[in-house]
C-alpha cells in the first residue's frame, strides 16, 4: 500500500494542526493494521514490464487464484481446469485490460462476473464448455474491444447480452452450435464491431430482411462451414463489408445466391468460396454479384476448371488462389483470361504437366506458388515472367537445378525451394537473379555448395540451408554474397570449417551453425575474419570441448567486434570425456557481447577472468553444468549483468552473490539446484531483483529458512516464482508440506509489544513535533544555527584565522541589482573595500550553511542588506542569524545593518537579536529617491573602518534611533 499526499500551499493556522494529526492518526493505523502487499502468488507468476502480467496458464487450476494483485493488466489462466467463474473472482480489477481463459471447462459464468472489469478490452474464453450467454454475462465491460468465445458448445444466445457491449470491434463465435441467424440480430446492431466470425456453426439461412433494416458496419464476415442453404441480401445492409468467406457453406450443392442488387456487396474485396457447395451457375451468380471491387478470390477445392475463366473475367481480380483443385495439368488456355492476376496460388493440385506458356498471358505477375505439386523439376513455365518478384516451389520432389531454370527472373525477390530433393548447386543456377533478397534452400539434400555463391546475388540478405548434408564449408563459399544479413547453416553435418570460410560477409549479422559437429579446432579467428557487423552467432549443439586449464593461444571471437549474442550451449557429450572447461580467454575481443548462453558445456569451474574481455553483458545462462560453488570475482567484470540463469547444477549455496557485486541484476533463476536455504544478506546483496525462481531445490523446513518464507510472502519488490509449490525435504515428518506453510512464530520472540511501544512512541513524537512546528518553529530554527555558529565561533578561536575579507554582504537575490549596481562599485570600486559575496565567493560543492559560516568568520564585518525580501527568505535569515551570534558572542562591532525599506517593528519579532540591536543601536538607511547618496557612503565608509573596539563603545556613526 502507497499512501502519498502532496500540500501546496502555506495553509492558514486553524487548518494545519487538524492536518498534521489526521496525518498521525493514518500514520499510526496504517503502521499497525495495514497488511504487507507482498508480490508472491500461490499458483501464479507475475510479469513486470512496461505492465503488469499474471501468469497462471497450464497450472491445473480448478478455481481463479483469489490473489490476483489489484494493479494487474493482463491475466492468463489458460489452459487449466476451471468448470465456473464465480461473481467474486475478478473483484476490484480496474485496470485489467486483458483476460485469456482459453482452453478450460468453464460451463458457467455468473451474473456479473465481470462488472468490476471497466477497463478490460479482450475477453478469450475460447476452448471451453459455455452453452449459453446471459443477459448479464457481460455487464460492465464497457470498453471491450475484442471477444473470443470460440470452440465452446452455445447454442443460445440471450436478446441483451451484448447490449452494453458499445466498443466491441471483434467478435468470434465460430465451431459453437448456433442454428439460427435471427439470434444474432442483435449483435449486428452493435455500434462498432467490425468483425464477426461466425465459421462452422448450424447456420441455414441469412436473409437480410430477417437481421436488419438499416446499414451494418461490419467490415469482415466469416460464414465458412455451415449448411448454408439461402444467402439473400435484398436490401443494402452491408455497405461497408469488404472481406466475405463463405468458404465450405451449402449441402449437397444446394445453396441458393440471391442478391437482388449487384451495388450490395459493391465493396466487397476479397472473397473466399473454396470448397463452397454450390452448382456451377450458382457460383457464376456470385461472381457476377461482386464484380465491382473484388481484388483477392479464393477457389480451393471446387473442382470446376471452367469457373476460372468466369472469375478471370472480373477486371479488378489481383489475387487468385486455387488449391487443391486436382489440376494433373495446366494448359495455357486454363489461365488465359487472368490478364490482370498479379498473385496466383495454384499449390497442392500434383500437377505433372504444366505447360510452357501457361503464363503468358499473365503478364503483371508477381507472386506465384507452385507448392505441394509433385513438381519433378523447375518448369519452364516459370521462365521468362519478367514481372515475378516471389516464386514458391517448395514441398516438391525437384532433384536438380539448371542453368536456365530461372532465366530471365531479373525482378525475383524470394524463392522458395525448402523440402525437395536438391543434392547439388551448379554455379550458374542463381546468376540471373539479380534482385534476389530471400532464397529458402532448407531441408533438401545438398552435399556441395559449389560455386553458387560465388558469383551473383549481390542483394541477397537471407540464406536458409538448414537441414541439409553439407560437411564442410570451404574457402570463399560465399565470398559474392556482399549484401547478406542472415545466413543459417544449422542440421547439417558440418564438421570443417576453413579460413575464409565467411569472407565477403561484411554484412552479416546473424549466423547460425547449430546442431553440427564441428569441434574447437575449427572455431578460429581466421574462419570468422571479416564478419565485422555480426550480432548473434548460434554454435549450439556441436561438437565444442576444451580441456581443463587449456589456454588458447589464438582466441576465436577476437575479430567479432559488434558481437552481442552468443550461444554456445549442450555441446555433445562423450563418454570418454566427463568434464570440460572454458578457457579464460574464450571470449577475448567480444567487447559488447550482451547475451551469453553457455549451458550444459559438462564444466565444473569458470576462471574468474572469463568474462573480462565483455563488460556489457547483461545476460548469462550457465545452467546444467557440474558447478558445486562459483567465485565472486567470476561476476567483477560484467556489473551491468541483468539476467542471471544457473539452474540444474550441483550449487548447494548462493553465498557467493554477497560479495559478486551484481547490484543491477533483476532476473535471477536457480531452478534445481543443491540449495537447502538461503539468507537475508544474499538477497540484500541484489537490489534491483524483481524475480526470483529457485524451484525444485532440497530446502529445509526449519527456523534457518523462517526469514525466507517471511521475506517471500511480504516483499513488495522481488516476485518468487511459484514459492507456494516449494516442497519441504528435510525433516522427514514435513517432507510432503510446502516451504511457505511453515510455521515462524516458534523461531522469533514476540515482538507485539515492541511494536505497541514503538509506534505509540512515533504518535506521540509526531503530534509533538507538528505543535512545536506550528507554534515555535522559528525559535527551534534560530537555536539550531546559534548552536551550530557557537560551535563554529569556537573552532575559529582556537585557530586565530586572520581576515581574508572586510566584509560578508548578506543580501537577498531580489535585491542583487542594488548589490551590484551601487553598493559594489562605491566599496570596491572608489573605497577600495575587498568584500565577500555568496554568488562569486562561496566555494562550490560545501554545503550552504558551511560558505556562510566561513564567510562571516572570514569577514571584519558583516553588511546585512535588509528588505521586506530579505525577512522572508530562509537563507538570508540564518546569515544575519550566525552574524548577530558573532557580534553578542566577541562583543566587537562587527555587523551593519543597511535598510533599503521601511521595515516595521513587528516585523522583526522573529529575529529576536535583531529587534534588540536596532533598538538598541544606529543602523544605516537608504537614501529616498531624489536624495544625496554621498552621505550615506560616507557614514558606511566610517563603519567599516572601525577595527576591533567593543561593540558597545563604536556606535555607527550616523542614522536614525530607533526606540
Amino acid at each position: 500500500m502507497e499512501v502519498k499526499i502532496t500540500l501546496s500551499g502555506k495553509g492558514n493556522g486553524s487548518t494545519y494542526p487538524r492536518l498534521s494529526f489526521f496525518l498521525c492518526i493514518l500514520l499510526y493505523f496504517w503502521v499497525l493494521f495495514n497488511p504487507v502487499n507482498g508480490y508472491s502468488m500461490k499458483h501464479c507468476r507475475i510479469r513486470e514490464s512496461l505492465n503488469v502480467s499474471v501468469l497462471c496458464d497450464g497450472r491445473n487450476l480448478n478455481a481463479v487464484p483469489a490473489d490476483i494483485p489489484l494493479l494487474v493488466t493482463s491475466v492468463n489462466i489458460a489452459k487449466n481446469n476451471i468448470s465456473q467463474i464465480k461473481s467474486e473472482d475478478f473483484k476490484d480489477l480496474k485496470f485489467l485490460k486483458m483476460l485469456i481463459m482459453y482452453s478450460n471447462r468453464i460451463s458457467h459464468v455468473e451474473n456479473g462476473s465481470f462488472s468490476d472489469l471497466v477497463a478490460l478490452e479482450q475477453l478469450n474464453l475460447a476452448f471451453n464448455k459455455l452453452t449459453s450467454l446471459s443477459d448479464q454475462m457481460f455487464k460492465g465491460l464497457d470498453n471491450l474491444t475484442v471477444l473470443q468465445l470460440e470452440n465452446n458448445h452455445i447454442s443460445s444466445i440471450a436478446s441483451s447480452s451484448f447490449q452494453l457491449l458499445f466498443s466491441l470491434k471483434v467478435l468470434n463465435l465460430t465451431s459453437n452450435k448456433l442454428h439460427c441467424f435471427k439470434e444474432l440480430k442483435h449483435i449486428l446492431q452493435l455500434p462498432s464491431l467490425l468483425k464477426l466470425f461466425i465459421g462452422n456453426n448450424s447456420l441455414n439461412s441469412l436473409q437480410s430482411q430477417e437481421i436488419s433494416n438499416r446499414s451494418i458496419g461490419l467490415t469482415e464476415l466469416d460464414l465458412s462451414r455451415n449448411p448454408l442453404e439461402i444467402f439473400s441480401v435484398t436490401a443494402d445492409i452491408f455497405p461497408y463489408l469488404k472481406k466475405l468467406d463463405l468458404s465450405f457453406c451449402g449441402i449437397n450443392g444446394s445453396m441458393e445466391w440471391d442478391v437482388a442488387d449487384r451495388y450490395f456487396l459493391s465493396n466487397v474485396s476479397s472473397l473466399d468460396l473454396s470448397g463452397i457447395h454450390m452448382s456451377l451457375q450458382g457460383i457464376g451468380s456470385v461472381l457476377q454479384s461482386i464484380n465491382f471491387s473484388l481484388a483477392s478470390l479464393g477457389l480451393d477445392k471446387i473442382g470446376k476448371d471452367n469457373l476460372i475463366n468466369v472469375a478471370c473475367h472480373i477486371p479488378t481480380l489481383k489475387t487468385l488462389r486455387l488449391q487443391c483443385n486436382n489440376f494433373s495439368s495446366v494448359s495455357d488456355k486454363l489461365l488465359q483470361s487472368c490478364t490482370q492476376v498479379t498473385d496466383l496460388d495454384i499449390s497442392g493440385n500434383n500437377i505433372t504437366d504444366l505447360s510452357e506458356a501457361a503464363f503468358r498471358s499473365i503478364k503483371d505477375l508477381k507472386t506465384l506458388r507452385l507448392g505441394y505439386d509433385g513438381l519433378s523439376s523447375v518448369p519452364n513455365a516459370t521462365r521468362n515472367l519478367r514481372t515475378l518478384k516471389n516464386l514458391d516451389l517448395s514441398h516438391n520432389i525437384i532433384k536438380t537445378l539448371g542453368c536456365s531454370d530461372f532465366s530471365n527472373l531479373k525482378r525475383l525477390e524470394k524463392l522458395y525451394l525448402n523440402n525437395n530433393l536438391i543434392s547439388n548447386l551448379e554455379g550458374c543456377v542463381f546468376l540471373d537473379l539479380r534482385a534476389l533478397n530471400s532464397l529458402t534452400l532448407r531441408r533438401n539434400r545438398i552435399l556441395n555448395l559449389g560455386e553458387a555463391f560465388t558469383k551473383g546475388l549481390q542483394h541477397l540478405k537471407s540464406l536458409d540451408l538448414g537441414f541439409n548434408k553439407l560437411t564442410n564449408i570451404r574457402t570463399n563459399y560465399f565470398k559474392s554474397l556482399r549484401s547478406l544479413e542472415d545466413l543459417a547453416l544449422y542440421d547439417n553435418e558440418i564438421k570443417t570449417l576453413e579460413d575464409g570460410a565467411f569472407v565477403g560477409l561484411a554484412k552479416l549479422k546473424n549466423l547460425v551453425l547449430l546442431n553440427n559437429v564441428i569441434g574447437k579446432s575449427e572455431i578460429r579467428g581466421a574462419v570468422f575474419k571479416g564478419l565485422r557487423s555480426l550480432k548473434t552467432l548460434n554454435m549450439a549443439s556441436n561438437a565444442i570441448k576444451y580441456e581443463k586449464d587449456e589456454q588458447l593461444q589464438q582466441p576465436p571471437f577476437t575479430d567479432l567486434s559488434s558481437l552481442e549474442n552468443l550461444y554456445i550451449f549442450s555441446q555433445h557429450y562423450t563418454k570418454y570425456m566427463r568434464q570440460s572447461c572454458l578457457p579464460s580467454n574464450f571470449l577475448e575481443g567480444l567487447n559488447m557481447l550482451s547475451e551469453f548462453q553457455a549451458g550444459n558445456l559438462h564444466i565444473a569451474y569458470l576462471h574468474p577472468d572469463t568474462f573480462i574481455h565483455t563488460p556489457q553483458l547483461l545476460s548469462l545462462d550457465i545452467s546444467q553444468n557440474f558447478f558445486h560453488a562459483l567465485s565472486p570475482e567470476l561476476f567483477h567484470p560484467i556489473p551491468k549483468l541483468k539476467r542471471l540463469t544457473i539452474s540444474k547444477t550441483e550449487l548447494e549455496s548462493l553465498d557467493f552473490l554477497i560479495e559478486a557485486n551484481l547490484t543491477q541484476v533483476r532476473f535471477l533463476k536457480v531452478r534445481q539446484n543443491k540449495i537447502k536455504w538461503t539468507n537475508e544478506t544474499v538477497l540484500h546483496s541484489l537490489p534491483a531483483l524483481t524475480l526470483l525462481d529457485m524451484q525444485r531445490n532440497p530446502f529445509i523446513c526449519d527456523c534457518r529458512n523462517a526469514w525466507f518464507v517471511q521475506w517471500a510472502e511480504s516483499n513488495s519488490q522481488t516476485q518468487v516464482a511459484y514459492a507456494h509449490d516449494y516442497p519441504c525435504s528435510y525433516p522427514d515428518d514435513l517432507k510432503d508440506t510446502k516451504l511457505l506453510d511453515l510455521d515462524t512464530h516458534s523461531c522469533s520472540v514476540d515482538l507485539g509489544i515492541f511494536y505497541f511501544i514503538s509506534t505509540t512512541s512515533l504518535v506521540l513524537l509526531t503530534l509533538l513535533g507538528s505543535f512545536i512546528y506550528h507554534l515555535l518553529r522559528w525559535q527551534v530554527v534560530y537555536a539550531y544555527y546559534l548552536f551550530l555558529a557557537y560551535l563554529h565561533d569556537s573552532k575559529r578561536r582556537n585557530r586565530q584565522t586572520p581576515h581574508q575579507y572586510d566584509a560578508f554582504v548578506s543580501y537577498n537575490t531580489h535585491d542583487e541589482c542594488w548589490v551590484v549596481r551601487e553598493l559594489l562599485p562605491e566599496l570596491e570600486g572608489e573605497q577600495g573595500w575587498k568584500l565577500c559575496l555568496h554568488h562569486r565567493d562561496f566555494q562550490p560543492g560545501k554545503p550552504i550553511i558551511e560558505n556562510i559560516t566561513d564567510a562571516i568568520y572570514r569577514s571584519r564585518k558583516t553588511i546585512c542588506v535588509i528588505t521586506h525580501r530579505y525577512l522572508q527568505s530562509e537563507w538570508c535569515s540564518r546569515e544575519i542569524q550566525v552574524a548577530s551570534f558573532r557580534l553578542f558572542d566577541e562583543q566587537k562591532d562587527v555587523m551593519i545593518l543597511v535598510f533599503l525599506e521601511e521595515i516595521p517593528d513587528h516585523q522583526l519579532s522573529p529575529y529576536h537579536r535583531m529587534r534588540r540591536l536596532v533598538k538598541r543601536r544606529t543602523y544605516l538607511s537608504w537614501p529616498r529617491a531624489g536624495e544625496d547618496t554621498r552621505v550615506f557612503w560616507q557614514k558606511l565608509q566610517v563603519a567599516l573602518e572601525t577595527r576591533d573596539w567593543p561593540a558597545e563603545e563604536n556606535p555607527i556613526l550616523t542614522g536614525v534611533e530607533r526606540q
